[in-house]
């Protein structure tokens, strides 16, 4: 039964065959460009998919140019959804169809009466970490080093598979704001004197600040390229610091009881960054806190 119609060509609807399940696998090849090894094999959709797993596609026509897929799993106690994939077609990709997946998504997990789904990301990824934070409104409170070993196939992953580990708290006022496009501030406040760094730049390489004084405050900023692709491409040693520099920041911030609320893209030296906000506050309800951070 279709979800929701994206525009007039692309439609939601669940991944309801074999023949398109075929295409699922061939589009994670596109989009990763990983080695079959590396991929979900076709049983493993149809047997998670039977146990109330999600495959939800985006077609064009026949045509699968976009898919989410997430399995049933459980946290202290709680029935959750782990989102595991989302991909969508390079050619489609200026059609929002990722954050339309994710609600339908997010749809099909309430309608089953399941309110938390995870899923793990790569914290230098700006793009992504915007997705997570700035639109769907996730938070964070887990740094998973080397999460999939070292690297795998995928030209995505050779530069290790740290993941910042998320919830997203389907049925909560923050995220319902979030999706509502309720107004949230695109820049970081100018009162930065309640905001500590927990890096800094020095000779043009990250490196940690002060860990007692930064502790000590209400509010951490963790800053990361805007693109550690292209910093990787000019300076593997320099991509490779970042990765060091941000494992010990979110660790350590984690550690001490801080959570990741937020995402911003900002400046240094007049050089586009993105920067990631973290805060004391273990509630689930972080929106009048962003709020405030956000002046």
């Amino acid at each position: 039964m279709p979800l929701k119609k994206v525009d007039s060509r692309i439609l939601i609807r669940d991944v309801e065959t074999i023949s398109e399940i075929r295409q699922v696998q061939r589009l994670q090849l596109e989009v990763w460009q990983a080695e079959d090894l590396d991929i979900v094999p076709l049983t493993h959709f149809v047997a998670i998919r039977e146990v109330g797993g999600i495959l939800i596609g985006a077609f064009d026509g026949e045509e699968l140019v976009g898919f989410v897929f997430g399995f049933l799993g459980r946290k202290k106690g709680d029935l959750l959804i782990h989102s595991q994939m989302v991909a969508v077609k390079p050619s489609y990709r200026n059609l929002n169809l990722g954050y339309r997946l994710k609600l339908a998504q997010r749809e099909r997990a309430l309608a089953s009466g399941i309110t938390r789904m995870t899923w793990a990301f790569d914290p230098l990824q700006s793009l992504n970490a915007y997705f997570n934070f700035a639109k769907l409104g996730v938070i964070a409170d887990s740094y998973k080093a080397d999460f999939y070993g070292e690297g795998t196939s995928s030209f995505l992953q050779r530069g290790g598979t740290d993941r910042l580990w998320i919830m997203w708290v389907l049925d909560s006022e923050r995220v319902a704001d979030r999706l509502q496009n309720e107004l949230r501030p695109e820049a970081l406040p100018a009162e930065a004197s309640v905001l500590k760094p927990l890096l800094e730049i020095s000779f043009g390489f990250p490196v940690p600040t002060n860990t007692e004084q930064a502790f000590s405050h209400p509010y951490l900023l963790i800053e990361i390229p805007q693109d550690i692709s292209s910093v990787n491409k000019r300076s593997p040693e320099l991509a490779m610091q970042w990765r060091r520099a941000t494992r010990w920041a979110f660790s350590a911030a984690l550690a001490s009881g801080y959570l990741v609320v937020d995402f911003f893209r900002s400046q240094r030296n007049g050089e586009p960054v993105g920067v990631y906000l973290l805060t004391r506050s273990r509630t689930e309800k972080l929106t009048d806190t962003t709020r405030e951070v956000g002046g």
